[in-house]
């Protein structure tokens, strides 16, 4: 492509204002413009990133190759739709959408368009997760942890969408076998909804995972633990380090020496990584890494996990 890529980004608050920002130091990116449901936002994100500040998304169409969505869950659809119909590769924030239904017709207008549609798993990108992606071969049990304090921001969605389905995401890519139970518990705390959530998911292949994920926790938690057969590998998300533990034979004694290895991981900022690979896959035409249906599937299993969670508190 000899020309830049014509960019915009839907939606400048907390999150949508950092896609704009590193759209707008690329080189090979052009940031046409942002759109924000409050005008005085996307003004302000427009004057630090140099670009237009449009008062509708509509107003993008013509002007752009591709556009990040960053808009509350329960809006995706409706502001994919004219993109995706319009032809306009699409970065679209995690979740993919409020319903699996919705999540669908998402999928199936970006399948029509014949356009890229990467859903924001933002860890996926995270350095120590891709290293450990490719230290794992079978693993037979997964514990991951997804804690912290309360934040105000997003709490219009419960924890399960709003943090263990980071995790969800990372265990179906490392499985990869069919989900055949679910069983969950969960209540909410301080808001209206669940805050606070611990999920068993049973594979097909003999996987069992145990995820927990807390948004009123005390103590910041990010952690993922794979056992394979003689081999552990725990990732700590924050200090970015890998502890991996395996059996080592001992000539004439009758227990192997159990052998502790740290490594530490360079680490990346997740987002610059993301929107590079986002607008690499729209140049190359390559599938992301997170594609549409991947998306698709980690939404399915946290709606799973939700209902078990609503189940058990009747409501």
């Amino acid at each position: 492509m000899s020309k830049k890529l014509r960019v915009g980004v839907v939606g400048v608050g907390y999150l949508g204002r950092f896609h704009a920002l590193i759209y707008s130091r690329m080189e090979n990116v052009e940031l046409v413009g942002v759109v924000d449901i409050d005008p005085q936002t996307a003004a302000r994100v427009a004057e630090e990133c140099g670009c237009t500040a449009f008062g509708s998304s509509s107003d993008l169409l013509g002007k752009v190759d591709a556009v990040s969505i960053v808009v509350p869950t329960t809006a995706h659809l409706d502001e994919a739709r004219p993109f995706l119909e319009a032809g306009v590769h699409m970065l679209l924030e995690k979740p993919i959408a409020s319903t699996v239904e919705a999540g669908r017709e998402i999928v199936r207008l970006a399948e029509a368009a014949g356009v890229i549609l990467q859903i924001g798993h933002l860890e996926r990108f995270n350095a120590g997760v891709m290293a450990l992606a490719e230290r794992i071969r079978r693993p037979r049990f997964i514990e991951a942890h997804r804690m912290g304090g309360f934040v105000e921001r997003a709490t219009d969605v419960d924890v399960v969408s709003d943090l263990m389905i980071h995790d969800i995401d990372i265990i179906l890519s490392l499985v990869k076998s069919e989900i055949i139970a679910i069983s969950a518990v969960g209540t909410p705390v301080l808001t209206s909804h669940v805050d606070i959530a611990n999920a068993r998911l049973e594979f097909a292949n003999g996987t069992v995972a145990n995820v927990i994920a807390s948004r009123v926790s005390e103590k910041r938690m990010r952690r993922i633990r794979v056992f394979e057969e003689n081999r552990y590998e725990s990732l700590d998300f924050i200090d970015q380090r890998i502890e991996t533990a395996y059996p080592k034979p001992r000539p004439g004694e009758a227990w192997p020496e159990v052998v502790m290895e740290s490594l530490a991981i360079e680490p990346v900022k997740p987002l610059d990584a993301e929107l590079a690979a986002f607008v690499a896959s729209v140049i190359s035409g390559e599938p992301p890494l997170v594609d549409g249906q991947v998306g698709l599937e980690a939404l399915d299993v946290a709606m799973r996990v939700k209902a078990e969670i609503m189940g058990r508190l009747g409501a």
